[in-house]
């Protein structure tokens, strides 16, 4: 039995050192970080505003893909012939055959050299046939494609004979542009906002991928292509942040799937239309054309409350929750918005050297580089590999598109069954393990590749929903997107050496980087907390918090739920007691105090 008079005494004797109050006002803190989810609750939680939020991610998402895979579509594979038109000044009667035949050399297989031709002569045609040309040099004048139907950049800008190499140059622009987009717009996006960064990602969109259609040169398109990729990352890192500082519960997982959704409908959009377009500029003309009604945006997307609070911004905070409880018929109450408070300096000054000093976020981005890595690297090697098979261009991309849409509606009942990390550690498992069967099958088994390829490609599209959903709630509002941009540099270097490692004649580097990395990415899986029916993190403080729970040095604050550790001093202070354990014979009386409800 412990006296009120004693536990006085004692607190006399032992006032609380100032590390330990401001645990307990850290504490206090944390265990406030549900407000803004007890405001969305009543403003609904997905009502007609949240739906609305939604359904503005359906086109742009189409866009990213019809933009991100329009190269695969661009340089069709074509059959050139020097351009030898000099000897219609001979005889201008002279079918395309006949032309072919007498001024171009021929493979000791019997077809056409396609990167030389005869030396011109002023020869009358008679002579030509009867003595014949010997004398060979490059095309000089161009080439012609007389077996081709469509028009592609191959053609546009003779990309053959030597000029073929610049193709490759295509995928390192647009690699780059990945890697510098997500290192730049992720932090932009946590600068000036979620609303400014998706306007400046759609005005990419419109200029580099809508633009691409007038180009003049090859290079003028890997500029353009170079810029577009930089919008793609910029609008794929902020509509993810928004969405989940937006929605709660299960519905912030639903609408991040749904996106996804349409971004595989995107690349069925993007096959149907090069199926039935002659022209690659056409190509680029309609299937951009829906970027336009995407300026109407300015006015209806809403920027992120959780972004403006921790930015200093109250009043534009209520405004836009008002509005949005407004939309769904609903008020806020006033008691309510008014727990709605600025966070300190210290609570909101964040920067990217925390990804290196807070022990949480540097072991999120750890882990989560090596899962974003190994899922790059994972769909690159299978996607080349069905490439190497001969598979149809087009069955190459509807297949997946079509398999890819309910491995992400899968990802649905994963979620609420076995969480985010389980779910995440399942699909990266199941996607790893066929990528590395496709690298150890023999190539005589052409139908079992195949089959393992698209049952990899439907596991990997499956890891990339959860990878989203799971970083953005494991990272705080402050750093969301820059982190989110972090760990997509992972992404990028995986695609890299997937492509760097196919054009080397190594048959066991391939099946080795695969193996380590997925061995290592799971590994890091186990790792990371469940972030499922969690608190989202607005600032740096919970994640402090809950590193130094994890190490076990303090006990003033449990960082699930944000509930905080309201046991009595002694039991934080001594873990080992329990509720029931009589005290030491060393801890003196009165050092606790129990209220009655505890001892019920």
């Amino acid at each position: 039995i412990l006296y009120d008079s004693n536990y006085a005494t004692f607190r006399k004797s032992h006032p609380p050192s100032q590390e330990m109050l401001l645990r307990r006002s850290r504490a206090t803190e944390a265990q406030q970080d549900d407000k803004f989810a007890n405001i969305l609750d009543v403003v609904g939680e997905f009502g007609t505003f949240q739906r609305k939020l939604v359904g503005l991610t359906f086109i742009p998402n189409i866009l990213l893909a019809f933009f991100m895979f329009a190269d695969i579509f661009m340089f069709t594979a074509q059959k050139p012939y020097c351009n030898t038109s000099w000897i219609l000044a001979v005889d201008p009667n002279l079918s395309e055959a006949q032309q072919l035949n007498l001024t171009l050399p021929r493979e000791p297989n019997g077809s056409f050299q396609t990167c030389l031709m005869y030396l011109p002569v002023a020869w009358d045609l008679e002579s030509i046939i009867q003595f014949g040309l010997n004398h060979t040099e490059s095309c000089q004048d161009g080439w012609i494609y007389p077996e081709t139907k469509k028009r592609s950049l191959v053609n546009e800008f003779d990309l053959v004979c030597g000029k073929d190499r610049d193709t490759e140059g295509v995928q390192t622009m647009f690699t780059a542009g990945l890697l510098i987009g997500s290192l730049i717009f992720g932090f932009v996006s946590d600068k000036l906002g979620r609303y400014p960064t998706i306007l400046m990602s759609l005005l990419g969109l419109t200029i580099f991928g809508f633009g691409a259609a007038f180009v003049n040169t090859f290079h003028q398109y890997l500029f353009f292509r170079f810029g577009v990729s930089q919008a793609l990352m910029c609008y794929a890192i902020s509509s993810v942040c928004l969405a989940t500082e937006w929605l709660i519960g299960q519905h912030r997982a639903h609408a991040i799937i749904l996106e996804h959704c349409f971004f595989s409908v995107g690349v069925m959009y993007l096959t149907g239309l090069a199926y039935s377009l002659p022209h690659w500029r056409l190509l680029f003309l309609v299937g951009g054309a829906p970027v336009f009604p995407l300026i109407s945006y300015i006015w209806i997307v809403p920027e992120s409350p959780r972004w403006l609070l921790m930015k200093g911004k109250l009043e534009k905070a209520k405004q836009v929750l008002c509005y949005a409880a407004s939309m769904n018929r609903k008020v806020i109450p006033l008691s309510l918005l008014d727990k709605l408070q600025l966070p300190g300096k210290k609570v909101t000054k964040a920067s990217v050297l925390d990804f290196y000093n807070n022990q949480h976020l540097r072991k999120v981005t750890l882990a989560m580089g090596c899962v974003w890595f190994t899922v790059g690297y994972s769909y690159f090697t299978l996607s080349l590999k069905l490439k190497d098979l001969g598979v149809n261009i087009h069955c190459t991309q509807v297949v997946p598109g079509i398999m890819e849409v309910p491995a992400r509606l899968c990802c649905i009942f994963l979620l609420e069954q076995i969480g985010r990390k389980w779910s995440l550690f399942a699909t990266l498992c199941h996607g790893c393990l066929m990528c590395f069967l496709v690298l150890i099958l023999p190539s005589e088994l052409k139908s079992m590749i195949v089959l393992m390829v698209v049952l990899g490609e439907f596991s990997l599209a499956a890891s990339v929903s959860v990878f989203f959903i799971y970083t953005a709630e494991l990272l705080p509002t402050v750093l969301r997107a820059t982190g989110l941009g972090l760990v997509s540099l992972a992404w990028a270097s995986g695609a890299i050496s997937s492509l760097v490692i196919s054009h080397q004649k190594l048959t066991l580097l391939p099946i080795f980087l695969c193996w380590v990395s997925a061995t290592l990415a799971l590994f890091f899986c186990t790792l990371l907390p469940e972030t499922q029916g969690q608190a989202l993190p607005d600032n740096l403080e919970p994640l402090a918090l809950a590193t130094e729970s994890m190490s076990g040095t303090v006990h003033p604050c449990l960082f699930a739920r944000g509930a905080c550790d309201t046991r009595p001093l002694c039991l934080q202070q001594s873990p080992q007691l329990s509720w029931m354990s009589p005290p030491p014979s060393s801890m003196q009386p009165g050092l606790c105090h129990l209220p009655s409800s505890w001892l019920s």
